[in-house]
Protein backbone atom coordinates (compact mmCIF):
# COMPACT_ATOMS: atom_id res chain seq x y z
CA UNK A 1 0.00 0.00 0.00
CA UNK A 2 1.56 3.60 -0.80
CA UNK A 3 1.71 6.34 1.43
CA UNK A 4 -1.57 8.15 -0.46
CA UNK A 5 -3.56 4.61 0.50
CA UNK A 6 -2.56 4.24 3.83
CA UNK A 7 -2.98 8.20 4.80
CA UNK A 8 -6.61 7.76 3.42
CA UNK A 9 -7.37 4.56 5.59
CA UNK A 10 -6.05 6.39 8.58
CA UNK A 11 -7.60 10.13 8.27
CA UNK A 12 -10.60 9.14 5.62
CA UNK A 13 -11.24 5.12 5.38
CA UNK A 14 -15.02 5.77 4.70
CA UNK A 15 -14.62 8.97 2.42
CA UNK A 16 -13.94 12.73 2.45
CA UNK A 17 -16.55 15.66 2.72
CA UNK A 18 -17.62 17.51 -0.38
CA UNK A 19 -17.63 21.13 0.61
CA UNK A 20 -18.74 24.63 -1.62
CA UNK A 21 -16.38 27.24 -1.66
CA UNK A 22 -18.05 29.29 -0.06
CA UNK A 23 -17.94 26.84 3.10
CA UNK A 24 -14.47 26.45 2.73
CA UNK A 25 -13.93 30.23 2.79
CA UNK A 26 -12.95 32.15 5.40
CA UNK A 27 -13.17 35.52 3.05
CA UNK A 28 -13.92 36.32 -0.26
CA UNK A 29 -14.09 39.11 -2.66
CA UNK A 30 -13.50 41.21 -5.86
CA UNK A 31 -10.71 43.02 -6.84
CA UNK A 32 -10.38 46.32 -7.73
CA UNK A 33 -9.21 47.97 -11.14
CA UNK A 34 -5.84 48.12 -12.20
CA UNK A 35 -5.32 49.44 -15.73
CA UNK A 36 -2.98 48.42 -18.32
CA UNK A 37 -1.71 51.64 -18.34
CA UNK A 38 -1.13 51.75 -14.39
CA UNK A 39 1.17 48.85 -14.79
CA UNK A 40 4.88 49.59 -13.82
CA UNK A 41 8.30 47.92 -14.04
CA UNK A 42 8.79 48.20 -10.20
CA UNK A 43 6.16 48.85 -6.98
CA UNK A 44 3.50 46.96 -5.40
CA UNK A 45 2.93 43.68 -6.91
CA UNK A 46 -0.18 42.60 -8.92
CA UNK A 47 -1.89 40.98 -10.84
CA UNK A 48 -4.62 41.66 -13.65
CA UNK A 49 -7.28 38.99 -14.58
CA UNK A 50 -5.57 38.36 -17.95
CA UNK A 51 -2.68 37.21 -16.77
CA UNK A 52 -4.00 34.23 -15.01
CA UNK A 53 -4.87 32.92 -18.41
CA UNK A 54 -1.93 33.75 -20.33
CA UNK A 55 0.93 33.96 -17.80
CA UNK A 56 0.12 31.95 -14.25
CA UNK A 57 -0.45 28.36 -14.14
CA UNK A 58 -1.71 26.06 -10.82
CA UNK A 59 0.14 28.55 -8.62
CA UNK A 60 2.60 31.42 -8.57
CA UNK A 61 5.53 32.77 -5.98
CA UNK A 62 5.85 35.95 -7.93
CA UNK A 63 3.63 38.26 -9.74
CA UNK A 64 5.13 39.86 -13.20
CA UNK A 65 3.81 43.49 -12.68
CA UNK A 66 3.89 45.96 -10.78
CA UNK A 67 1.93 49.25 -9.95
CA UNK A 68 2.01 52.53 -8.00
CA UNK A 69 -0.86 51.83 -5.38
CA UNK A 70 -1.40 55.07 -4.80
CA UNK A 71 -3.06 54.67 -8.08
CA UNK A 72 -5.89 52.27 -7.80
CA UNK A 73 -9.27 53.39 -6.66
CA UNK A 74 -9.69 50.76 -3.15
CA UNK A 75 -7.06 48.09 -3.68
CA UNK A 76 -7.72 45.38 -2.74
CA UNK A 77 -4.79 42.68 -1.39
CA UNK A 78 -3.85 39.20 -1.55
CA UNK A 79 -1.97 36.91 0.04
CA UNK A 80 0.36 33.78 0.69
CA UNK A 81 -2.24 30.76 0.38
CA UNK A 82 -5.14 32.38 -1.65
CA UNK A 83 -6.79 31.69 -4.63
CA UNK A 84 -7.52 33.96 -7.34
CA UNK A 85 -10.82 33.80 -10.06
CA UNK A 86 -10.50 35.18 -13.22
CA UNK A 87 -14.51 35.93 -13.55
CA UNK A 88 -14.08 37.26 -16.93
CA UNK A 89 -12.84 35.52 -20.22
CA UNK A 90 -13.06 34.94 -23.82
CA UNK A 91 -14.47 31.17 -23.65
CA UNK A 92 -17.19 29.22 -21.46
CA UNK A 93 -14.44 26.44 -21.07
CA UNK A 94 -12.43 28.29 -19.15
CA UNK A 95 -13.87 31.05 -17.14
CA UNK A 96 -13.15 31.29 -13.89
CA UNK A 97 -9.32 29.80 -14.10
CA UNK A 98 -7.79 29.70 -11.03
CA UNK A 99 -4.37 29.97 -9.42
CA UNK A 100 -3.08 29.83 -6.05
CA UNK A 101 -0.48 32.77 -4.66
CA UNK A 102 2.35 30.84 -2.80
CA UNK A 103 4.78 33.45 -2.74
CA UNK A 104 5.04 35.99 0.35
CA UNK A 105 4.38 39.68 -0.45
CA UNK A 106 1.60 41.16 -0.14
CA UNK A 107 -0.17 42.15 -3.75
CA UNK A 108 -2.98 43.86 -5.33
CA UNK A 109 -5.69 42.15 -7.22
CA UNK A 110 -6.69 43.91 -10.49
CA UNK A 111 -10.17 44.05 -11.48
CA UNK A 112 -12.19 40.50 -12.85
CA UNK A 113 -10.51 39.07 -10.44
CA UNK A 114 -11.59 36.98 -7.20
CA UNK A 115 -10.00 36.95 -3.99
CA UNK A 116 -10.72 33.45 -1.84
CA UNK A 117 -9.09 33.22 1.71
CA UNK A 118 -9.21 30.04 3.42
CA UNK A 119 -7.69 27.58 5.84
CA UNK A 120 -6.65 24.34 3.29
CA UNK A 121 -3.40 23.85 1.42
CA UNK A 122 -3.82 26.55 -1.23
CA UNK A 123 -1.81 24.03 -3.49
CA UNK A 124 -4.48 21.13 -2.88
CA UNK A 125 -7.46 23.61 -4.18
CA UNK A 126 -5.83 24.98 -6.86
CA UNK A 127 -5.70 21.35 -8.36
CA UNK A 128 -8.84 20.25 -7.11
CA UNK A 129 -10.30 23.52 -9.15
CA UNK A 130 -8.44 22.44 -12.17
CA UNK A 131 -9.93 19.00 -12.35
CA UNK A 132 -12.44 18.82 -15.20
CA UNK A 133 -15.38 18.25 -12.68
CA UNK A 134 -14.38 21.28 -11.34
CA UNK A 135 -13.86 23.09 -14.53
CA UNK A 136 -17.70 21.95 -15.74
CA UNK A 137 -19.26 23.98 -12.67
CA UNK A 138 -17.24 26.73 -13.53
CA UNK A 139 -18.66 26.83 -16.88
CA UNK A 140 -22.23 25.22 -15.66
CA UNK A 141 -24.77 27.85 -17.24
CA UNK A 142 -22.72 30.30 -18.82
CA UNK A 143 -23.44 31.00 -22.53
CA UNK A 144 -21.20 31.71 -25.51
CA UNK A 145 -20.45 35.04 -26.21
CA UNK A 146 -17.41 37.21 -27.11
CA UNK A 147 -16.87 37.87 -23.46
CA UNK A 148 -17.79 35.54 -20.73
CA UNK A 149 -18.43 36.32 -17.11
CA UNK A 150 -18.31 34.56 -13.40
CA UNK A 151 -19.74 36.03 -10.45
CA UNK A 152 -18.77 35.86 -6.57
CA UNK A 153 -22.23 33.54 -6.12
CA UNK A 154 -21.42 30.89 -8.90
CA UNK A 155 -17.70 30.69 -7.53
CA UNK A 156 -18.94 30.35 -3.69
CA UNK A 157 -21.28 27.41 -5.39
CA UNK A 158 -18.59 25.24 -6.92
CA UNK A 159 -18.32 21.71 -4.64
CA UNK A 160 -14.76 20.00 -3.82
CA UNK A 161 -13.82 17.05 -2.08
CA UNK A 162 -11.54 18.37 1.36
CA UNK A 163 -10.10 15.56 2.64
CA UNK A 164 -8.02 15.74 5.94
CA UNK A 165 -4.90 18.32 5.65
CA UNK A 166 -2.68 15.40 5.73
CA UNK A 167 -4.22 13.76 2.20
CA UNK A 168 -4.10 16.92 0.65
CA UNK A 169 -0.41 17.78 1.92
CA UNK A 170 0.04 14.30 0.30
CA UNK A 171 -1.39 14.61 -3.01
CA UNK A 172 -0.12 17.90 -3.33
CA UNK A 173 3.75 16.48 -3.01
CA UNK A 174 1.81 13.72 -5.72
CA UNK A 175 1.22 16.10 -8.14
CA UNK A 176 4.15 18.58 -7.95
CA UNK A 177 6.07 15.86 -8.73
CA UNK A 178 3.88 14.83 -11.90
CA UNK A 179 3.67 18.26 -12.89
CA UNK A 180 7.69 18.82 -13.02
CA UNK A 181 8.04 15.62 -15.41
CA UNK A 182 5.80 16.21 -17.41
CA UNK A 183 6.87 19.90 -18.33
CA UNK A 184 10.47 19.00 -18.57
CA UNK A 185 9.24 16.38 -21.43
CA UNK A 186 7.27 18.57 -22.87
CA UNK A 187 10.24 21.30 -23.29
CA UNK A 188 12.91 18.60 -24.19
CA UNK A 189 10.09 17.94 -27.04
CA UNK A 190 9.57 21.19 -28.09
CA UNK A 191 13.51 22.19 -27.84
CA UNK A 192 13.69 18.95 -30.37
CA UNK A 193 10.70 20.30 -32.62
CA UNK A 194 12.75 23.91 -32.46
CA UNK A 195 16.20 22.09 -33.53
CA UNK A 196 14.74 20.03 -36.09
CA UNK A 197 12.85 22.67 -37.65
CA UNK A 198 16.35 24.60 -37.42
CA UNK A 199 18.30 21.77 -38.75
CA UNK A 200 15.53 21.61 -41.58
CA UNK A 201 15.82 25.35 -42.54
CA UNK A 202 19.99 25.26 -42.92
CA UNK A 203 20.29 22.47 -45.15
CA UNK A 204 17.35 23.83 -47.38
CA UNK A 205 19.04 27.25 -47.81
CA UNK A 206 22.32 25.39 -48.29
CA UNK A 207 21.20 23.78 -51.03
CA UNK A 208 19.65 26.68 -52.16
CA UNK A 209 21.97 29.39 -52.17
CA UNK A 210 23.48 30.54 -55.52
CA UNK A 211 27.22 29.04 -54.19
CA UNK A 212 26.05 25.86 -54.36
CA UNK A 213 26.93 26.16 -58.25
CA UNK A 214 29.35 28.31 -58.03
CA UNK A 215 32.66 27.53 -60.10
CA UNK A 216 29.93 24.41 -61.88
CA UNK A 217 27.80 27.64 -63.37
CA UNK A 218 29.12 27.09 -66.60
CA UNK A 219 28.29 23.00 -66.79
CA UNK A 220 25.27 23.48 -64.53
CA UNK A 221 24.04 26.28 -66.65
CA UNK A 222 22.41 28.01 -64.15
CA UNK A 223 20.84 31.21 -65.01
CA UNK A 224 19.00 34.02 -63.13
CA UNK A 225 15.30 34.57 -63.81
CA UNK A 226 12.22 37.00 -62.28
CA UNK A 227 9.54 35.37 -60.94
CA UNK A 228 7.63 36.89 -63.76
CA UNK A 229 9.42 35.33 -66.61
CA UNK A 230 8.93 31.89 -65.07
CA UNK A 231 5.12 32.50 -64.00
CA UNK A 232 1.98 33.78 -64.99
CA UNK A 233 1.04 36.09 -61.51
CA UNK A 234 -2.59 36.41 -60.61
CA UNK A 235 -4.73 37.27 -57.27
CA UNK A 236 -7.84 35.78 -55.97
CA UNK A 237 -11.19 37.13 -55.19
CA UNK A 238 -12.88 38.39 -52.45
CA UNK A 239 -15.10 35.60 -50.62
CA UNK A 240 -16.78 36.00 -47.33
CA UNK A 241 -17.34 33.89 -44.58
CA UNK A 242 -21.07 34.33 -45.22
CA UNK A 243 -20.35 33.16 -48.72
CA UNK A 244 -18.64 30.28 -47.48
CA UNK A 245 -21.98 29.29 -45.07
CA UNK A 246 -24.19 29.97 -47.63
CA UNK A 247 -22.21 27.83 -50.59
CA UNK A 248 -21.02 24.83 -48.81
CA UNK A 249 -18.73 21.73 -50.26
CA UNK A 250 -15.52 20.00 -50.14
CA UNK A 251 -12.97 22.56 -52.53
CA UNK A 252 -10.84 24.24 -49.91
CA UNK A 253 -10.65 28.19 -49.79
CA UNK A 254 -7.19 29.15 -49.15
CA UNK A 255 -7.12 32.73 -47.09
CA UNK A 256 -3.96 35.01 -45.90
CA UNK A 257 -3.91 32.66 -42.31
CA UNK A 258 -1.46 30.39 -41.94
CA UNK A 259 -3.20 28.35 -39.54
CA UNK A 260 -5.13 24.93 -40.91
CA UNK A 261 -2.69 25.33 -43.95
CA UNK A 262 -4.38 28.46 -44.62
CA UNK A 263 -7.97 27.22 -44.94
CA UNK A 264 -10.51 29.47 -44.30
CA UNK A 265 -13.24 27.15 -45.34
CA UNK A 266 -14.66 24.81 -48.23
CA UNK A 267 -17.37 25.52 -51.02
CA UNK A 268 -18.87 24.27 -53.60
CA UNK A 269 -16.84 25.17 -56.70
CA UNK A 270 -13.51 25.86 -57.20
CA UNK A 271 -11.31 28.38 -59.49
CA UNK A 272 -8.22 26.44 -59.79
CA UNK A 273 -7.08 22.47 -60.49
CA UNK A 274 -3.42 21.43 -60.52
CA UNK A 275 -0.31 22.48 -59.28
CA UNK A 276 0.19 26.02 -58.27
CA UNK A 277 2.10 28.10 -55.56
CA UNK A 278 -0.09 30.69 -53.64
CA UNK A 279 1.24 33.25 -51.24
CA UNK A 280 -0.31 35.65 -48.54
CA UNK A 281 0.10 39.49 -49.91
CA UNK A 282 -0.91 41.30 -46.67
CA UNK A 283 -1.39 41.45 -43.33
CA UNK A 284 1.13 39.40 -40.64
CA UNK A 285 1.36 36.90 -42.84
CA UNK A 286 2.82 38.29 -45.75
CA UNK A 287 5.07 36.62 -47.82
CA UNK A 288 4.32 33.21 -46.45
CA UNK A 289 4.22 30.80 -49.13
CA UNK A 290 2.23 27.88 -50.05
CA UNK A 291 2.62 24.39 -52.31
CA UNK A 292 -0.98 23.95 -53.82
CA UNK A 293 -2.02 20.64 -55.79
CA UNK A 294 -5.49 19.96 -56.77
CA UNK A 295 -9.13 22.29 -56.73
CA UNK A 296 -9.18 25.07 -54.72
CA UNK A 297 -9.80 28.96 -54.79
CA UNK A 298 -8.03 31.66 -53.03
CA UNK A 299 -9.16 34.78 -51.45
CA UNK A 300 -8.19 38.37 -52.64
CA UNK A 301 -5.24 38.48 -50.21
CA UNK A 302 -3.59 35.78 -52.01
CA UNK A 303 -1.34 35.80 -54.96
CA UNK A 304 -0.95 32.76 -57.45
CA UNK A 305 2.13 31.71 -59.48
CA UNK A 306 1.81 29.08 -62.53
CA UNK A 307 4.35 27.85 -64.58
CA UNK A 308 4.65 29.58 -67.86
CA UNK A 309 6.62 26.26 -69.43
CA UNK A 310 7.84 22.64 -68.58
CA UNK A 311 11.04 23.93 -67.63
CA UNK A 312 10.56 24.58 -64.33
CA UNK A 313 10.13 22.35 -61.04
CA UNK A 314 7.07 24.13 -59.12
CA UNK A 315 8.52 22.85 -55.89
CA UNK A 316 11.80 24.33 -56.68
CA UNK A 317 9.89 27.58 -56.45
CA UNK A 318 8.02 27.01 -53.46
CA UNK A 319 11.30 26.07 -51.48
CA UNK A 320 13.37 28.79 -53.24
CA UNK A 321 10.61 31.08 -52.44
CA UNK A 322 9.81 29.79 -48.56
CA UNK A 323 13.84 30.83 -48.12
CA UNK A 324 13.37 34.27 -49.27
CA UNK A 325 9.75 35.31 -50.19
CA UNK A 326 9.50 37.18 -46.88
CA UNK A 327 12.34 39.91 -46.93
CA UNK A 328 10.49 41.52 -49.84
CA UNK A 329 7.86 42.57 -47.66
CA UNK A 330 7.11 45.89 -47.75
CA UNK A 331 6.16 46.85 -43.95
CA UNK A 332 5.60 50.32 -44.24
CA UNK A 333 1.91 52.03 -43.67
CA UNK A 334 1.00 49.72 -40.53
CA UNK A 335 -0.26 46.83 -42.87
CA UNK A 336 2.78 44.66 -44.02
CA UNK A 337 2.31 43.51 -47.92
CA UNK A 338 4.09 41.81 -50.76
CA UNK A 339 2.26 42.70 -53.95
CA UNK A 340 2.36 40.79 -57.19
CA UNK A 341 4.31 43.20 -58.93
CA UNK A 342 6.96 42.81 -56.20
CA UNK A 343 7.05 39.19 -56.14
CA UNK A 344 7.08 39.59 -59.92
CA UNK A 345 10.95 40.93 -59.73
CA UNK A 346 12.31 38.69 -57.30
CA UNK A 347 14.88 36.91 -58.85
CA UNK A 348 16.45 33.47 -58.47
CA UNK A 349 18.75 31.10 -59.69
CA UNK A 350 17.24 28.81 -62.12
CA UNK A 351 19.73 25.44 -62.80
CA UNK A 352 18.69 22.84 -65.22
CA UNK A 353 15.27 21.04 -64.51
CA UNK A 354 17.23 17.85 -63.55
CA UNK A 355 19.38 19.55 -60.79
CA UNK A 356 15.79 21.44 -60.10
CA UNK A 357 14.32 17.89 -59.52
CA UNK A 358 17.23 16.62 -57.45
CA UNK A 359 16.98 19.42 -55.28
CA UNK A 360 13.31 19.27 -55.29
CA UNK A 361 13.55 15.46 -54.26
CA UNK A 362 16.00 15.96 -51.40
CA UNK A 363 14.00 18.65 -49.81
CA UNK A 364 10.50 17.00 -50.05
CA UNK A 365 12.22 14.16 -48.40
CA UNK A 366 13.49 15.85 -45.43
CA UNK A 367 10.03 17.85 -45.55
CA UNK A 368 8.09 14.83 -45.15
CA UNK A 369 10.80 13.86 -42.12
CA UNK A 370 9.93 17.05 -40.44
CA UNK A 371 6.22 16.83 -41.12
CA UNK A 372 6.61 13.79 -39.28
CA UNK A 373 8.11 15.14 -36.49
CA UNK A 374 5.77 18.17 -36.32
CA UNK A 375 2.38 15.96 -36.14
CA UNK A 376 4.19 13.59 -33.85
CA UNK A 377 6.11 15.75 -31.18
CA UNK A 378 2.92 17.59 -30.69
CA UNK A 379 0.55 14.88 -30.69
CA UNK A 380 3.78 13.52 -27.99
CA UNK A 381 2.69 16.06 -25.88
CA UNK A 382 -0.95 16.25 -26.05
CA UNK A 383 -0.73 12.62 -25.37
CA UNK A 384 1.51 13.30 -21.73
CA UNK A 385 -0.50 16.71 -21.15
CA UNK A 386 -3.89 14.15 -21.34
CA UNK A 387 -1.90 11.35 -19.34
CA UNK A 388 -1.16 14.00 -16.44
CA UNK A 389 -4.40 15.39 -16.37
CA UNK A 390 -6.76 12.07 -16.19
CA UNK A 391 -3.82 11.05 -13.05
CA UNK A 392 -4.76 14.57 -11.91
CA UNK A 393 -8.23 14.11 -11.85
CA UNK A 394 -8.25 10.39 -10.72
CA UNK A 395 -6.24 11.26 -7.60
CA UNK A 396 -8.83 14.58 -6.76
CA UNK A 397 -11.79 12.03 -6.98
CA UNK A 398 -12.74 10.41 -3.74
CA UNK A 399 -16.06 8.36 -2.35
CA UNK A 400 -18.27 10.83 -0.33
CA UNK A 401 -18.82 10.62 2.58
CA UNK A 402 -22.55 10.83 3.97
CA UNK A 403 -23.17 12.54 7.15
CA UNK A 404 -25.44 10.70 9.13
Amino acid sequence: MNKLNELIQQFCPDGVEYKTLGEIATDIYRGSGIKREQVTVSGIPCVRYGEIYTTYGIWFDKCVSHTDVSLISGPKYFEHGDILFAITGESVEDIAKSCAYVGHEKCLAGGDIVVLKHAQNPKYLAYALSTLDARKQKSSGKVKSKVVHASVPSIKAIRVPLPPIEVQREIVRILDNFTELTAELTAELTAELTARKKQYEYYRDKLLVLDVFRGRASKCNVRTFRIDELCNISRGKVISKDYIKEHPGHYPVYSSQTENDGVLGCISEYAYDGEFITWTTDGANAGTVFFRNGKFSITNVCGLLSPKNGDLNLRYLYYVLSKDARQYVNKGMGNAKLMSNVMGGIKIAVPPLSIQNRIANVLDNFDAICSDLNMGLPAEIEARQKQYEYYRDKLLTFKERISI
